[in-house]
């Protein structure tokens, strides 16, 4: 798969050719504070940061700040196939992410975040031993994703319990295509392309309680829900048989036929636990369940000569994800600014939501370390830079395997906008 790989810098967030399956690579979706713990979130909440991961956490935030978050990644990424090896870069642009509190147990966020992408080119080829030592080559390509837009309200009707919900418009679209070609010209290539554009809404929603264990220790449990339904997306295939020496070409788009094609999205399932030390040690935990073996996708079948693009079940199965991560910082408003950096670490297991070709696809296994650098000067000193690295490891049996180092920036700005309000 990887003889011919074509690594080059890629602004769809991911190189993989696992993003050729399914709605594309799932994206990370955790902000800059979360990323140096590998996306741990659930039972978390701050004043100064947002977590739109539970929207129920919106309602600790800072009642005199508007908070605003913006991220970017970039990486390198090694593929591994049979010996053979592909090195490949990334860089994009993340989130951009806001937050502040609107009335006394009310808080405010919105945003812009990824959700999937769909990125790669490669090619594999093989002789097929007739009398013309005919080569046969297959060219993958793929671009686009899903993004979100959202806006999300979080509210606590009484003294550590909060609720919260996002709402979101759900946008994009992918091409993917899949071109078989011969070293013989009177042989007809076929190419196959794959397209869908979604535009769809998407709700989550999150609960949080806080118990006080002592007067320096308290446990967090927060649990949350993302509603599965229908995309839409208009998927179609269209499939192309071209032969070189004559410059034909014949096109044929299959659309469903009159039945109704459509991508999907699962419900998604998390629960997490966050122990707050003094407002100096943070330890969590998530877990996170997401329904895919309920999902259908629209496939291309070929029955005895009859061919159609269908909706098929059997493609996806249900992904666990498990989740470790802490936060330490000497004195948040010590006077010393090495006691001010928050440091952070986190490690994750999730496995895989999709076969290939029958087989379960790629498990993945992560880790990260990071800091939370503050802002101090004259004008501003409750802004935060966050930058974490963080290793991702996917792999399957009998396919590619992938090592991704990524660097990811956040930068949290932080200002009493709302200081003439008196919010209490």
């Amino acid at each position: 798969m990887l003889a011919s790989a074509q690594p080059a810098m890629a602004q769809s967030g991911t190189n993989s050719p696992y993003s050729q399956f399914g709605l594309g690579q799932l994206s990370d979706q955790s902000s800059g504070f979360n990323r140096g713990m590998d996306g741990v979130a659930i039972g978390f909440h701050d004043h100064n940061q947002v977590n739109y991961l539970n929207p129920a956490s919106y309602s600790s935030l800072d009642s005199l700040s508007f908070i605003f978050d913006v991220g970017l990644s970039g990486q390198i990424t090694n593929f591994k196939e049979n010996g053979v090896k592909k090195n490949a870069k990334n860089a994009d642009f993340e989130y951009i992410v806001a937050g502040f509190r609107v009335l006394r147990h009310l808080g405010l966020s919105f945003g812009f975040l990824p959700y999937t992408n769909v990125g790669y080119s490669y090619t594999s080829s093989t002789k097929l031993g007739d009398a013309d030592a005919t080569t046969s080559t297959d060219t993958y390509n793929g671009t686009g994703g899903f993004h979100q837009v959202y806006l999300g309200l979080g509210w606590s009707p009484f003294k550590g319990f909060a609720v919260g919900v996002n709402g979101g418009y759900l946008y994009g679209n992918y091409s993917r295509t899949l071109v078989n070609s011969f070293s013989n010209s009177y042989v007809n290539s076929i190419s196959k392309i794959a397209t869908a554009d979604v535009e769809s809404y998407k709700l989550n929603f999150g609960a949080q309680y806080t118990a006080r264990l002592t007067k320096k220790d308290e446990l967090t449990l927060g649990v949350t829900y993302e509603l599965g339904h229908k995309l839409g997306g208009n998927p179609e295939l269209s499939v192309i048989s071209s032969n070189a020496s004559t410059g034909v070409a014949d096109t044929v788009v299959y659309n469903g036929n009159g039945a109704k094609l459509q991508l999907e999205m699962p419900t998604t399932i998390g629960a997490g636990l966050m122990y707050n030390h003094d407002n100096k040690l943070k330890i969590a935990a998530d877990y996170t369940l997401q329904k895919w073996g309920k999902v259908e996708e629209p496939g291309y079948i070929s029955d005895n000569g009859v061919i159609s693009y269908a909706m098929m079940s059997g493609q996806y199965k249900d992904r666990h994800k498990v989740t470790l991560g802490a936060e330490y910082c000497p004195g948040e408003y010590n006077r010393h600014f090495i006691n001010r950096v928050r440091y952070r670490v986190g490690v994750s297991y999730a496995t895989p939501y999709y076969y290939i070709n029958g087989q379960n696809g790629p498990k993945e296994m992560s880790a990260s370390l990071g800091f939370g650098i503050p802002i101090m000067n004259s004008w501003n000193n409750r802004s935060i830079l966050n930058i974490s690295g963080q290793w991702v490891r996917r792999s399957a049996t009998n396919f590619i395997t992938e090592n991704t180092f990524r660097i990811n920036i956040g930068l949290t700005f932080n200002e009493r906008w709302f200081a003439k309000w008196k919010v209490q």
